[in-house]
């Protein structure tokens, strides 16, 4: 099976710059759920690489951020999806760790957990930090303008061969289509 690596606030869901932290505060992208499900019918196993500085901020709990991360898993599988494996990095950007984005540490959790190479696995966030993190280890980044996307479309440091879509499920259908057109 194929592999696919989704940043979550502002891809899946709505961003805040106060944070996502309760399960009220999650609140899906019109088609990102149906975006999902549509993947893992053409064969993807879908995971998630998300920075959560929340928990090292102290803005929320462990169960709080378990919360949110279950009330995602219900409404993807109710849409006819699922997401495979969920990475989070919970400490702050001071903490110098290697699984916070920019770095690419999460990727290779999911690497080595999936018992996968992550050549040519496309990865899709809305920041500058996601596609960095994916370009560091080996990933197809690609750009949404959801989320924080249309202002990192706009950053100078924005390597300008990095496709760009409107949101996830634009970014699906051009990969789903894609494939087809190479069968």
């Amino acid at each position: 099976m194929k592999l696919i690596i989704l940043d979550r606030d502002g891809v899946i869901n709505q961003d805040s710059d106060d944070y996502i932290k309760s399960p009220e505060e999650w609140i899906p992208i019109p088609g990102s759920l149906a975006a999902i499900a549509r993947l893992n019918q053409a064969g993807y196993r879908v995971a998630v690489a998300t920075n959560q500085s929340g928990l090292a901020r102290g803005l929320f709990s462990i169960d709080e951020l378990n919360a949110i991360h279950n009330k995602m898993y219900q409404a993807i599988a109710s849409e006819g999806g699922e997401i495979e494996a969920l990475f989070f990095c919970p400490h702050g950007p001071d903490d110098k760790c290697e699984c916070r984005k920019p770095r690419p540490g999460l990727f290779y959790q999911i690497c080595k957990r999936l018992f996968t190479s992550l050549e040519n696995v496309p990865s899709i966030g809305d920041s500058l930090r996601d596609l960095q993190a994916a370009q560091l280890a080996g990933a197809q980044p690609i750009l949404v303008r959801t989320g924080k996307g249309a202002q990192t479309e706009k950053h100078p440091d924005l390597d300008p061969s990095i496709p760009v879509f409107d949101d996830l499920s634009q970014a699906v259908d051009h990969l789903i289509s894609s494939e087809s057109e190479d069968t």
